[in-house]
């Protein structure tokens, strides 16, 4: 299987790459695999990105804690995320998105994660991690959305 190589958003070069990323995306950009349309994909890295900056985690199913060690341990380790993952019922976007409005609502979380600066945190679902976790997950979720719709 691939491997990635471990990058952080909090690194200004890596956070900068993200935002011309995410202007390349247009309303009407298609996705590679999945379901979601661009503005339902924004508005999910945008929860995950809030619940992260610490934004309550709600609703979290009995299964999704009984394996949160292994689920720690996928989105931790250096493989990509598979396609088409299953999505925690929090993330899941079914409803109609605005475009402009859940693109800025994602700018302004990793604007918000970024500017906080790298330090270890309490992450709602997995619990305590360092500056290089934190920097590491957030930048390896939305590069697998970001590379989803092809930019």
């Amino acid at each position: 299987m691939e491997t990635l190589t471990e990058k952080s958003l909090y690194s200004a070069e890596v956070h900068q790459e993200c935002l011309e990323r995410i202007g390349k995306l247009a309303s009407d950009t298609q996705p590679q695999w999945g379901k979601m349309s661009v503005a339902q994909m924004l508005a999910h890295c945008a929860e995950i990105q809030e619940v992260a900056n610490g934004k309550e985690l709600k609703n979290t199913p009995f299964i999704a804690r009984l394996f949160k060690g292994m689920i720690r341990n996928m989105v931790l380790n250096n493989k990509p995320f598979p396609k088409s993952t299953k999505t925690h019922p929090q993330y899941l976007q079914t409803a109609k998105r605005d475009f402009e409005r859940e693109k800025n609502r994602l700018l302004a979380a990793v604007d918000t994660f970024v500017s906080a600066g790298a330090a270890p945190g309490e992450h709602p679902f997995f619990g305590p991690m360092t500056a290089e976790e934190k920097g590491w997950s957030m930048y390896k979720h939305l590069d697998h959305h970001l590379q989803q719709f092809g930019v």
